[in-house]
């Protein structure tokens, strides 16, 4: 006999005699979307409030040609990509061709872009970085690292969760991983260390809840540590970087100026900010106050109950994303769950530790609230992703009910990643 606890639909726990096994509800698809959107409208609001010039009104005649106005297009086309993404992949996803041959297609088709960012004529350079690829004559262009890490995340779901693989086989199932998390981060590292290391530590992360040994993981970490030292050592301005966190005060106008006026904008806030559009760290103090130190800005304009609501947003994306791995209906769509959720909290932590001074500078955005149109479509494929597992999730709860879980001895425990499928709520 079993019992279920319902809310808004969802079951939340099941009873089978003595033996209870309470697991998360799904999360629902439009939660999800919801404390996204809540995230690019904060950022688009500070977005503003970091670019507003002095000499000018803020909206005018030429709006698309201010930060705001481009990144208010950005957001725009982030919501399209989002909604699309998260209806097309729940009907790929349940297709077992689909869902097994386009997240090949989609990593090869990524990989490609980043060889291209090497190839003189496809790529363009900013501010002494080759991140980009060129699209067309107009100008645009994008960066490849940023639908990486959509791309690797759905890979590596396919080569762990098919039913061939066993991740605890070195050749069935760890070595194509790694290799592919080898050769996606080496190709971004050359350019862009903070998001190689992001990469490397999301795609382990998934190598080790899918079930890899020990004794297969710890070289691979021997291996990807001799490699970040040598990408560290590649370029003098990743080694400034690392002496003035390590010595703030010996230039605090030169390697350390960044990190310092990061500092005074998070100190200046207070408990309650100097006002929307107040903030002053912005008018040439801080460098990249609308990209890479939004966040110091919201320290400086909200202060800590600003930062506070921003951190509690990526919370909640944690919750729900872990919450929607739990009632995934299939390994591979477990292990995509955990693997975009984790991508969006380990970066939004991995900026706020820059932005505080808590680790060395790198060029890594806070994800939906940064500037940027790469960052933005690529959050938002991520977003859209997640989306669709938690709606087939919802679906199997509603379809399958909970009594499949009640098989099996008294005491049985259940796991998110391994646990029985189809997985019931």
């Amino acid at each position: 006999m079993a019992v279920f606890g319902a809310t808004g639909g969802n079951q939340e726990a099941l009873c089978v005699g003595d033996h209870r096994a309470t697991i998360p509800a799904p999360a629902s698809p439009g939660a999800l979307v919801l404390v996204a959107v809540a995230l690019m409208a904060m950022g688009l609001v500070m977005v503003a409030s970091a670019t507003a010039p002095l000499d000018r009104p803020l909206v005018s005649a030429k709006l698309w040609q201010t930060p705001f106005g481009r990144q208010l297009l950005f957001v725009s086309t982030g919501l399209v990509v989002m909604l699309i993404t998260a209806y097309a992949a729940g009907r790929l996803l349940a297709s077992p061709g689909a869902r097994h041959f386009l997240p090949l297609v989609f990593f090869v088709l990524v990989l490609l872009c980043l060889v291209g960012v090497f190839l003189p004529g496809l790529s363009d350079a900013h501010r002494g970085s080759q991140r980009w690829l060129r699209l067309g004559p107009g100008g645009w262009s994008f960066q490849p690292s940023e639908p990486a890490k959509a791309a690797l995340v759905t890979f590596l779901a396919l080569v762990l969760g098919r039913r061939q693989a066993d991740p605890r086989s070195f050749w069935k199932g760890f070595l194509p991983a790694a290799l592919a998390i080898g050769t996606c981060a080496g190709l971004v590292g050359a350019e862009n260390l903070g998001t190689a290391v992001l990469l490397a530590a999301a795609g382990t992360l998934m190598l080790w809840v899918a079930g890899c040994r020990w004794r297969h993981l710890l070289p691979m970490a021997a291996f990807g540590a001799a490699g970040l030292t040598g990408l560290l050592f590649a370029e003098p301005y990743r080694l400034a970087r690392l002496t003035a966190y390590t010595q703030l005060w010996s230039d605090p106008l030169g390697a350390g100026y960044q990190p310092l006026q990061s500092l005074t904008s998070i100190a200046s806030g207070g408990w309650f900010g100097l006002g929307l559009g107040a903030g002053i760290q912005k008018y040439g103090y801080l460098p990249e106050s609308h990209t890479d130190f939004v966040f110091s800005v919201i320290c400086e304009e909200t202060g800590l109950v600003g930062a506070g609501l921003v951190i509690a947003l990526f919370c909640a994306w944690l919750w729900l994303g872990f919450r929607t791995m739990a009632a995934a209906p299939s390994a591979s769509e477990r292990l995509l769950a955990f693997g975009l959720t984790a991508i969006v909290g380990l970066q939004a932590a991995m900026n706020i530790a820059v932005v505080t001074v808590v680790t060395p500078t790198t060029g890594i955005s806070l994800p939906l609230v940064s500037a940027g149109g790469s960052g933005m479509i690529g959050m938002s494929l991520t977003v859209g992703l997640l989306a669709a597992v938690a709606g087939r999730a919802c679906k199997s709860c509603a379809a399958d009910g909970a009594a499949e879980l009640a098989d099996g001895p008294l005491g049985h425990s259940f796991d998110p990643l391994t646990g029985p499928e189809p997985v019931s709520c």
